[in-house]
C-alpha cells in the first residue's frame, strides 16, 4: 500500500482540509511519506492510477477465472447413486477468491479518492478536475459503489464456511445448487466492473497491450474464458440431469438399499444405458466419459475443451433432448460462439495486421520501385544496388519515418533527443568542440539520417562537397590522389565516431565566401553498409556564422 499511495507529487493531484495550525507540507519532494492517505487525491490520468488499473484488471480476469471452479466441487460417486462435494477442492479455491477479492475492496478505496471531470467543463480540452472529497465521495456512492461493493463480497466463502455447515437439512444438491445460484449471481457485478474498465484503460491510454501479440494474446485469453464458463456450466448442469434423475426414483423410502434395489436406479439413471427411459441429452457425455467421477484437474481440462470445442463449432455436434433447460442452454451457446468468434476474429485481425502493415506498404513499394525500372530501362547493375538499398533501408528502419517522429514531438524534447543521439559525435570536431551548448544544440537539431549501402562513394574527389558525414555504423574508405607527385595514393579506414567533409568547415568560416561550394580533396567510399548522421552545407555555413557574430561579441579578458 505504501509503494501505490506513496508515489511522487508529478503524478499526483492533491487536496487538502484547512486545519488550524497544521504544518506546510512539501508537495514537490519526490516520495515524500509526510502526505496522509486522508488528505490525497489521485488524478485519473495519472501513472499511478494507469498502473493500478492494469493491475486490477489482471486481478479481476482472475477472479472470473477462479468463480467457475465452484461448479467442479460436486462429483458422482460410482456405483452408489450418489454425490458429495471435494472439500479440499474447495478450501483451496476459497482461500485463491478471497486472495483477489482483496483487490475488488483496493479499488474501492482508490475510487473514493479518485478525482473526477466536472461534466461542465468538458467544453474546451480534457476538462476540470473535481477535487474535493466529499463531492467525489457523494458522487461515487451514487454511481458505480453499489455495484463495485456487490462484486468485491465474499458470498461463497460465506455460504461454504458458515451457512452450509450450520444447515444439516439439505443435501449435497440443494447446497451445489445455491452455491451456483450466488456464483452466477455475483458473476453479473464483476462482468460490469471489469468491461468499463478495459474501455477506461483504452480512454487513458489509447490501448489495452501495448504489443500486437499481447494484444492477440488478450482477446484469445477472453476467448478462453468464455469456454472455461460454458464448459464448467455444462459440468454442473450435467450434475443437476443426475440429481433429477435420482429424484424422480425417488419413493420415500428410508432403507438405501431397499430403494437402490426396487428402482433400479443405478440402471435406469446410467447414461450409458441406451435402454434407459431418462435421457441425458448433450450431458450424457459427462457420465459416458467418466468426467463426473474424475479428478479434479482432469476434469476441468476435459470440460473446457468440451467448452472450446462448442463455442468454436457453434454446438453443431450436441444431440440434446426435448428438455428446456437443454434446449435453452444449447441456443445460448450458439449464440455466444456466434457473438464471441466474430469478435475474437475481428480483434485478432486488427492486432496481426498492425504487425504486417509497415511491411504490405514495403512490398508495395518495391513493386512500384521495380516496375519504375523496368519502364526506365536501367542496367542490371544499377537494379541490383537500388534493390540492395532498399533492402537495407527495410533492415534498418523497418519503414519507420524517423524525422515524421521526431517533427511530432515539442520543440524542447526533440532537442534533447536529438543532442542524446548527436553530441557525442559532434563533439569528435575540433572546430565544434569550442561550441557552446547553445550551438552544439542547434548543430544537433540539423542533422538527419543518412543511410548508404556497400561500394558506394560518398563524395569523388575534385566533386563538389555538400555535406557532413558523422558515422555512426559501418566503415568508409577516404582516400586521395593529389600528394604533390604523380603515383600518390593514400587511403585511411573511417569508423564509428569519425566524420567526413570537413572541406566544409573552412569554407564556411572564411568571411563572404562564395557560393560554390569547396572541392573535395578525397575521395570517400563506403566498405560496409554505413549509418550515419549528415550536416548541410547551408546548416553549417549557419552555425559558423552565428558561431563567429558570439565570438566577436564576447569581450576580450583582460
Amino acid at each position: 500500500m505504501i509503494r501505490i499511495f506513496s508515489s511522487p507529487a508529478s503524478h499526483l493531484r492533491q487536496f487538502r482540509r484547512n486545519i488550524t495550525n497544521q504544518a506546510a507540507v512539501d508537495t514537490d519532494e519526490p516520495n515524500s511519506l509526510s502526505i496522509l492517505w486522508h488528505y490525497q487525491i489521485l488524478d485519473p490520468s495519472s501513472d499511478i492510477v494507469n498502473h493500478w488499473n492494469h493491475i486490477f484488471l489482471i486481478s479481476c480476469l482472475i477472479s472470473l477465472f477462479i468463480d467457475p471452479l465452484y461448479f467442479y466441487l460436486p462429483y458422482v460417486v460410482n456405483g452408489q447413486a450418489c454425490m458429495s462435494s471435494d472439500n479440499n477442492v474447495s478450501v483451496l479455491i476459497t482461500y485463491c477468491r478471497t486472495i483477489f477479492d482483496v483487490f475488488y475492496l483496493l479499488h474501492i478505496l482508490m475510487k473514493f479518492r479518485m478525482a473526477f471531470v466536472a461534466p461542465g467543463s468538458r467544453v474546451f480540452g480534457r476538462g476540470e478536475l473535481v477535487m474535493d472529497p466529499r463531492q467525489i465521495r457523494m458522487r461515487y456512492l451514487k454511481s458505480d459503489f453499489i455495484i463495485d461493493l456487490t462484486a468485491a463480497l465474499p458470498l461463497p466463502q460465506i455460504l461454504i464456511w458458515y451457512i452450509i455447515p450450520a444447515t444439516k437439512s439439505g443435501g449435497t444438491g440443494q447446497s451445489n445448487n445455491t452455491l451456483a445460484l450466488i456464483v452466477l449471481i455475483q458473476y453479473i457485478p464483476r462482468l460490469f466492473v471489469i468491461f468499463p474498465l478495459n474501455q477506461r484503460i483504452i480512454k487513458t491510454t489509447g490501448f489495452i497491450a501495448k504489443t500486437a501479440w499481447a494484444g492477440a494474446a488478450y482477446n484469445l485469453l477472453l476467448y478462453l474464458l468464455a469456454s472455461h464458463i460454458l464448459g464448467a456450466s455444462w459440468y454442473l448442469a450435467s450434475i443437476g440431469r443426475q440429481h433429477s434423475c435420482w429424484t424422480e426414483k425417488e419413493t420415500g423410502s428410508l432403507e438405501r438399499q431397499y430403494w437402490l434395489n426396487m428402482t433400479r436406479v443405478l440402471t435406469s439413471c446410467d447414461a450409458k444405458n441406451d435402454d434407459s427411459d431418462f435421457k441425458f441429452g448433450m450431458f450424457a457425455e459427462a457420465f459416458t466419459s467418466e468426467v463426473a467421477s474424475s479428478l479434479f484437474f482432469e476434469k476441468y481440462l476435459y470440460c473446457l475443451w468440451w467448452g472450446l470445442r462448442n463455442l468454436s463449432s457453434y454446438g453443431q455436434n450436441l444431440s440434446t433432448s426435448t428438455y428446456i433447460g437443454e434446449t435453452t442452454f444449447c441456443i445460448v451457446l450458439c449464440i455466444s460462439g456466434l457473438i464471441l468468434f466474430a469478435q475474437i476474429i475481428g480483434n485478432m485481425q486488427t492486432y496481426l495486421s498492425s504487425m504486417t502493415v509497415k511491411l504490405e506498404e514495403w512490398r508495395i513499394k518495391k513493386r512500384d520501385t521495380e516496375e519504375w525500372m523496368r519502364h526506365r530501362q536501367l542496367p542490371e547493375d544499377l537494379q541490383e544496388r537500388v534493390r540492395r538499398f532498399e533492402q537495407y533501408k527495410w533492415l534498418t528502419t523497418r519503414g519507420v519515418n524517423e524525422e515524421e517522429i521526431l517533427k511530432s514531438l515539442p520543440q524542447d524534447l526533440r532537442r534533447e533527443i536529438q543532442r542524446h543521439l548527436c553530441l557525442n559525435l559532434v563533439r569528435r570536431v575540433p572546430f565544434f568542440a569550442q561550441m557552446d551548448d547553445q550551438l552544439l544544440d542547434a548543430i544537433c537539431e540539423r542533422l538527419v539520417s543518412s543511410l548508404s549501402t556497400k561500394g558506394s562513394y560518398i563524395v569523388r574527389e575534385g566533386d563538389p562537397v555538400n555535406e557532413m558525414l558523422f558515422i555512426i555504423r559501418g566503415q568508409m574508405e577516404s582516400s586521395t590522389t593529389n600528394g604533390g607527385r604523380s603515383g600518390f595514393f593514400n587511403s585511411i579506414t573511417l569508423r564509428p565516431g569519425d566524420f567526413c567533409g570537413e572541406e566544409l568547415l573552412t569554407w564556411a568560416l572564411v568571411p563572404n565566401s562564395s557560393l560554390n561550394l569547396p572541392s573535395s580533396t578525397r575521395s570517400v567510399k563506403t566498405l560496409t553498409e554505413v549509418e550515419a548522421f549528415a550536416l548541410q552545407a547551408e546548416d553549417l555555413k549557419f552555425v559558423a556564422n552565428q558561431f563567429k557574430r558570439l565570438q566577436h561579441e564576447t569581450p576580450a579578458c583582460i
